[in-house]
């Protein structure tokens, strides 16, 4: 039986009655994830990037449909899989890559490195490596919000292997209890690292566990821009009219591997190339902007360029850093 909190909501604004600035922002924050991506791939792969980088491809109609409902002063928590939440909120594209590169004029000093970047100047509180290790830093964070009597939100991100962490129920019953304004968003992609979610998880639709929490629920096609942000849009809103907590599930599907380097033997290549060629999040876009004549081929192929010049500009910017020196090792810690 359906959880009655729980609604299913699909994209129904035709694209002509989006704002023009809101289309480019979903194509062009879309496109800078996936080619910020494919390049931290490139140059992991060619040695130059030090540790383990986990990719978004594939899931950014998640973090750009989300977050074209924020602001800078709105906080969001991120996971292992970080960059494409820290491009969406706003985070300079040279300095995350020269994080990435554990270089010093990195967004943390090279310090934090893909799987605990950060930028507070936009919202953006950290990503973090430990699996479910967000919750209880953004329902701090929107406590706080809620002391000083803001009218600003919180957002956590996390995967379906973290919805079963317990760190999720903490907080959510908290954040409940105190009416936090604390936006849940599930990125229901399918894998818990190696392990397919449903073998692993009580329920189909991670959403349903909202309703322990007398929270309202909404679930989307996570590789719809449309739909995301409207969902998003609706459960905001009932958070900034001071109603507490909600939680938005959005189905997605993780194409790339846990990690770069991971072998994939949990799945099969046709499996993983079906979803390209059905669901990949920017070509879904691309094909609904030219149907409604909102976009040309001309325009997103501008668009292209643009931000293809973007990312070339931080990588250069990376690769041509300097080093932290060793005399910065301990600074910057809790004393």
């Amino acid at each position: 039986m359906e959880a009655p909190n729980i609604a299913k909501i699909s994209a129904k604004t035709p694209l002509r009655e989006y704002p023009k600035e809101q289309l480019a922002f979903f194509y062009e924050t879309m496109l800078k994830i996936r080619k910020f991506e494919r390049t931290v791939e490139e140059r992991f792969l060619a040695g130059e990037i030090p540790g383990f980088v986990h990719l978004y491809i594939g899931e950014e109609a998640v973090a750009t449909g989300v977050m074209a409902n924020l602001t800078h002063k709105d906080y969001i928590e991120s996971t292992h899989r970080g960059h494409g939440h820290t491009v969406a909120k706003g985070a300079d594209l040279k300095r995350m890559m020269a994080e990435i590169f554990g270089k010093k004029t990195g967004c943390c000093k090279g310090k934090g490195g893909s799987m605990h970047i950060a930028d507070f100047s936009v919202g953006m509180l950290g990503a973090n490596g430990v699996v479910g290790g967000g919750y209880n830093l953004a329902a701090g964070a929107a406590l706080a919000q809620k002391i000083q009597g803001r009218k600003d939100i919180s957002a956590v991100f996390f995967g379906d292997g973290a919805s079963n962490r317990g760190t999720v129920h903490e907080a959510a019953n908290m954040a409940s209890v105190w009416k936090l304004p604390l936006l849940f968003v599930c990125e229901m992609n399918e894998y818990a690292s190696t392990t397919p979610y449903l073998t692993a998880t009580s329920v189909a639709d991670i959403a349903r566990r909202a309703y322990g929490y007398d929270m309202p629920a909404v679930i989307v096609d996570g590789n719809d821009v449309f739909s995301v942000y409207e969902g998003a849009k609706k459960l905001v809103e009932h958070i900034r009219s001071d109603k507490g907590p909600a939680f938005l599930e959005c189905k997605t599907y993780r194409v790339k591997g846990h990690f770069v380097g991971d072998p994939e033997r949990y799945r099969t290549r046709e499996e993983v190339q079906k979803n390209i060629d059905e669901r990949d999040p920017i070509m879904l876009f691309e094909k609904k902007a030219l149907k409604a004549e909102v976009y040309t081929q001309k325009d997103l192929d501008a668009t292209q360029v643009k931000v293809d010049a973007m990312i070339a500009e931080a990588l250069k910017y990376a690769q041509e850093s300097p080093e932290p020196d060793v005399s910065e090792l301990f600074a910057d810690l809790y004393a």
